[in-house]
């Protein structure tokens, strides 16, 4: 009598044609220990597919993470929040638990240069990408620059297209780089896009009054601030420059370094 095959390299077959890779990795181990601790079936059915969700979900989280763009060194944890304004800080845990990105709202955080707006928003990212959120962290002059080079090639509706598949689009630096009229043009026609859709978080070292110098037609201007600001949060950075005050702590002697001497002491 011919023997029958051995059932354990087809099963492998087909769990991996299921896009079942945990399956694979852990049914012959769990297996073992359900033979051992006396599980029903069900059980260690019910473990290999709890197994499977979560690591589908770390997978998941990595490749969102990667996709993101976001500064790798611009965590939650790296973010010194007591330097942070009083309200700003209250509004963080909500922030980042990320409800805004379900009502589409929009995150406008303005302050001076070294203030912590693109840490303070980074570290959001890092905490929406964790959560599930497709995330895009991008330069405003960079994501203009793409959606100009778009536009060219007129293929800019499948640029807004893909750019569309992410919750939130994180533009740092607002303004900081002048803008020619059709870069301009193209930036308004992707904020006009996500409006009441997706969410954009901006940065921005130009308060309101001065966006003319970003979108320089005054109702163009206005119109960008009003879709902006309909649904949105506004972060305001005041205070003295943190990263001012990290250089300074820098340069100071540690405890017990010899302190330099007076000029022209002996």
């Amino acid at each position: 009598m011919t023997p029958s095959p051995d059932p354990m390299p087809t099963l492998v077959v087909r769990l991996r044609q299921l896009k079942l890779p945990s399956f694979v990795a852990a049914y012959e181990p769990l297996a073992r220990q359900a033979e051992q601790e006396g599980w029903p079936p069900l059980e260690y059915l019910g473990r290999l597919v709890e197994l499977e969700m979560t690591e589908r979900h770390q997978r998941r989280i990595e490749r969102l993470r990667k996709d993101a763009g976001l500064p790798a060194d611009k965590t939650l944890g790296a973010l010194t929040l007591e330097k942070l304004p009083a309200k700003v800080r209250r509004q963080v845990p909500a922030l980042c638990a990320g409800g805004f990105v379900q009502r589409a709202e929009n995150v406008l955080a303005f302050g001076l240069p070294g203030r912590g707006k693109t840490h303070l928003l980074a570290a959001i990212g890092h905490e929406l990408v964790q959560r599930g959120y497709a995330v895009l962290f991008t330069p405003a002059y960079r994501l203009v620059q793409r959606l100009l080079a778009a536009k060219r090639d007129l293929l800019l509706a499948r640029e807004l297209k893909r750019l569309d598949a992410y919750d939130a689009v994180i533009l740092d630096d607002l303004g900081y780089v002048q803008q020619d009229r059709e870069e301009m043009e193209v930036l308004f026609t992707f904020l006009a896009e996500r409006y009441e859709r997706r969410s954009v978080l901006i940065t921005s070292n130009l308060v309101f009054s001065q966006w003319d110098q970003i979108f320089k037609n005054p109702m163009t201007t206005m119109a960008a601030i009003d879709r902006l600001v309909h649904h949105a949060i506004i972060l305001e950075l005041a205070g003295p420059s943190i990263r001012a005050e990290e250089a300074k702590a820098s340069l100071r002697p540690g405890p017990g370094a010899p302190v330099p001497a007076a000029e022209g002491a002996s």
